[in-house]
């Protein structure tokens, strides 16, 4: 990639925003670790410093070498970034008497700074920190105020070096985006040349000097990542493309052969694999949501393999692997606190002997959909609501049996269908329903039941960093309910989930 920008993650909830918003810009980027700054930076145009939760005044906050960077490449400091200048190198930064954080508006910006250009003196921007500046590091230029704090934007003389104590990236900052476009292309010159057309192009080159004439095997998931990670390879080698779609039994009703159906309309080179009985053995008595995910993964990979082995010189396995997965799965401090594993990140077993390709790895969701519309894959398909991994078994709560999978299918049924009958689907990120561990009572005609609850969730989201409920319409759900209820045998109850991520995540395991 060229033109590229760096951006050094202190650990900031905000930082996977930096990242969305510069790829707004059409601006390629990539957040690493401040403590594993690349050897090479010669590729870089521009470093942007993120937010933190430490505060600088503290023995174990973040502390990075920037003598590579500062001097040499231009540098935008976030909130945590613009304190750790003033702080290490001649300035002051004290805690904040009332802590900062919510809306507040600029009400003196220094005329004539390029970093500013067309931005309002009013404009509205989002303070996040218990820290404030009150002293500017050594050559230091105040560049911004606003009523509660004096030093909200400086820049350092002698150098490209930026900083600002309010958060750019996200939406309450109302001009942020044209801030960065300030920086990155008025002060840096990087080029906006991040583009579907130009990432298909590059990627498919890539490809194609990478694996040459080996062959790769890809399992299928049926989701937008691992097809539009199919095409992209069957575009750079053809047949030597070999796709497997696996059936684990935790699919969606129907799904198995509809998909495998579309595959092959599509032209590519699949082989579908039916191992639901056995992927049900390995998850019997299992209740764990982590140990469900290792049993699942574990399957898979042992299914795989029997199945990649059926493929005479195999050398790579491809992933659906997306930039989430990656963020999620790694940490400013080394190995995150675990939230949930992703089944498709962190290679692959010794026993296989493959290597991995992932060529959707640096790309968010939504841009994952743009380069499938690139690559002309049918918009229905490209609009297919994320599916978890592991299926339907983090959907079922406590232990998974055939029966509850056979009524959590049912029920997911249900709700799809009605959500496109009502002209809801496309207006909706992700849905699906949860089959609870508990039973409740209820009566039907004259007699007393004891039976299953479901739960309905319905997100709207970009990338599923973060998500919101859906109010959808209450006759709408009154009518699902009813339906549901009265179709699948075993479920009495019906509830609607209204929460948000954060602080739920949008599967229940």
């Amino acid at each position: 990639m060229q033109n590229n920008v760096l951006i050094l993650d202190f650990g900031s909830q905000y930082t996977q925003l930096i990242a969305r918003r510069v790829r707004e810009l059409n601006i390629y980027c990539e957040i690493h670790p401040f403590h594993k700054v690349p050897e090479e930076l010669s590729s870089f145009k521009a470093v942007i410093l993120s937010g933190s939760p430490f505060s600088v005044r503290n023995e174990d906050a973040p502390h990075p070498d920037l003598s590579k960077i500062r001097g040499e490449v231009p540098i935008l400091a976030v909130c945590y970034g613009a304190q750790y200048f003033a702080h290490f190198h001649g300035g002051k930064v004290e805690a904040s008497e009332i802590r900062e954080y919510g809306r507040a508006n600029l009400s003196v910006i220094k005329d004539n700074e390029p970093l500013f250009k067309d931005i309002p003196e009013n404009s509205q921007v989002w303070m996040s920190h218990s820290d404030t500046i009150k002293e500017l590091p050594t050559n230091a230029v105040r560049l911004a105020s606003t009523s509660d704090i004096l030093n909200a934007a400086y820049r350092i003389e002698g150098e490209q070096t930026y900083a600002i104590q309010f958060h750019p990236e996200v939406y309450h900052s109302k001009d942020g985006k044209k801030l960065l476009e300030n920086f990155l292309v008025k002060i840096c010159g990087v080029e906006q040349s991040w583009t579907p057309g130009a990432f298909v192009d590059l990627t498919v080159s890539e490809l194609k000097g990478k694996i040459g004439d080996d062959k790769v095997v890809l399992g299928l998931s049926g989701g937008v990542d691992s097809s539009v990670a199919a095409v992209l390879l069957h575009h750079a080698i053809g047949k030597n493309l070999y796709c497997i779609f696996v059936n684990n039994g935790l699919l969606r009703k129907d799904e198995f052969e509809s998909v495998l159906h579309q595959y092959k309309d599509m032209g590519l080179n699949v082989k579908g694999v039916d191992a639901s009985a056995r992927f049900l053995d390995a998850l019997a008595g299992i209740s764990d949501p982590e140990l469900k995910r290792k049993a699942i993964g574990n399957t898979f990979i042992e299914v795989f393999d029997d199945e990649a082995h059926e493929i005479t010189d195999v050398t790579y396995l491809a992933q659906g692997t997306i930039y989430p997965d990656v963020i999620e799965s790694i940490s400013v401090n080394g190995p995150s606190v675990t939230i949930k594993s992703h089944h498709n990140v962190g290679g692959l077993p010794d026993f296989m002997k493959l290597k991995v390709v992932e060529p959707l790895r640096m790309l968010f969701k939504d841009e994952v959909r743009r380069v499938g519309a690139e690559l002309e894959i049918d918009p229905e398909l490209l609009g297919r609501h994320p599916f978890p991994g592991p299926g339907l078994a983090i959907r079922i709560l406590g232990d998974i049996t055939e029966e509850k999978v056979r009524i959590l299918q049912e029920v997911d049924h249900i709700f799809i269908q009605g959500l496109r009958d009502a002209m809801l689907y496309d207006k909706v990120w992700q849905a699906g329903a949860i089959l609870l561990p508990v039973q409740s009572v209820g009566v039907m005609g004259d007699e007393r039941t004891y039976e299953q609850v479901v739960a309905l969730r319905a997100v709207e989201s970009t990338d599923g960093m973060t998500a919101d409920w859906v109010n959808l319409p209450y006759e709408f759900l009154q009518k699902t309910s009813n339906t549901i209820i009265n179709r699948v045998k075993g479920v009495n109850r019906v509830v609607y989930d209204i929460s948000s991520k954060p602080p739920a995540t949008i599967e229940w395991e």
